[in-house]
């Protein structure tokens, strides 16, 4: 792990960008902390830029509760490389969203499938880099980003405790059986209205975590609508299971 910048934001926030071999991400670390401090990875749909303003937000209220927090880029997203099956399998998925046809299994499985497939392994390398920083400890939590990453995670990292995830990306077949492995607390945000999203597999998605503490905030309205309560559950949340 590299750091390229940091800069200490007004809340006393110290904010660092790192390469990890090819992969760019972001580390927020609480202004002062008497003991190593828990850490979240905060997931996101992809591109850094892009999702810098609600990524920061996010990191500052885990600072404020005391947490680390860092994200990374994800394959194809930002300045990385793009792929063509997964560049060919989002524009299929876009002309039959705006058809208003349903979208089919195949369309998800390219371009999903792929990149659970890569994302995962770099999340766990960006763990162990930034585990063996000073200031940083366990336990570990995952929040948000594209529901079948967070699935994965959760099924093969074991220092991973708890999970926030967001059911607002399609969801292969395949990560069905996965997610029945899925024994840690977790913390499902769904918006009711999502346009981007098929409600009744994030419904059926819920049912099949293996979890026996697992709860579901379903909120009405759009994909970018998450009411600000739910966000502060799920903060809770972490609190409970990562102090």
């Amino acid at each position: 792990m590299r750091f390229t910048s940091e800069q200490r934001l007004d809340d006393g926030v110290l904010e660092r960008e790192f390469t990890l071999g090819e992969v760019p991400g972001i580390l927020w670390t609480p202004g002062s902390a008497s003991a190593p401090a828990p850490l979240i990875l905060l997931g996101h749909p992809g591109g850094l830029h892009k999702m810098y303003p609600r990524l920061v937000a996010r990191a500052r209220h885990s600072a404020a509760e005391g947490f680390a927090a860092a994200t990374i880029e994800l394959p194809g997203s930002g300045d990385r490389p793009r792929s063509a099956t997964a560049e060919q399998a989002r524009a299929d998925l876009r002309r039959a969203l705006e058809a208003g046809e349903p979208v089919d299994e195949a369309i998800v499985d390219r371009l999903v499938l792929p990149l659970v497939e890569k994302a995962v392994p770099e999340w766990q390398a960006a763990l162990d880099a930034l585990l063996s920083l000073p200031g940083i400890g366990g336990p570990v939590g995952y929040s948000g980003g594209v529901i079948a990453i967070g699935t994965r995670l959760a099924v093969v990292e074991p220092r991973i405790s708890a999970a926030v995830l967001f059911a607002g990306s399609f969801v292969p077949r395949a990560l069905f059986e996965e997610a029945r492995r899925v024994t840690i607390p977790l913390h499902v945000l769904l918006q009711w209205d999502d346009e981007g999203n098929d409600r009744q597999r994030a419904l059926d998605l819920f049912d099949a975590f293996g979890s026996k503490e697992k709860t579901l905030h379903a909120n009405l309205g759009g994909h970018t609508g998450v009411p600000q309560f739910a966000g502060d559950a799920a903060a809770q949340f972490f609190t409970r299971h990562l102090s």
